[in-house]
């Protein structure tokens, strides 16, 4: 088995009103140096080893996890480089 962590994020441009009202309810609480944030995904998978894994798992965040018209995606494979 391998570990895969998939990290997706908004698109820039992307409007991301999860991430105004964390970034406005900081700024309220007094931490004035956040001037952004935006709110993300983060995915763990374990999964068999196998031949195309890296293909495969490219599959699955395409059509399944995140939204490729408005996200990006990153996956690290454990034990993989």
């Amino acid at each position: 088995m391998k570990k895969v962590t998939v990290y997706i994020t908004l698109k820039p441009g992307v409007l991301d009103p999860q991430g105004k009202a964390i970034q406005e309810s900081l700024q309220s609480l007094g931490y004035q140096e956040v001037e952004d944030a935006r709110v993300g995904k983060y995915i763990e998978l374990q999964v068999e080893e196998g031949p195309n894994i890296e293909e495969r798992i490219t599959e699955m965040c395409d059509r399944l996890l995140a939204n490729p018209v408005i996200e990006n995606y990153q996956f690290d494979l454990e034990g993989v480089k």
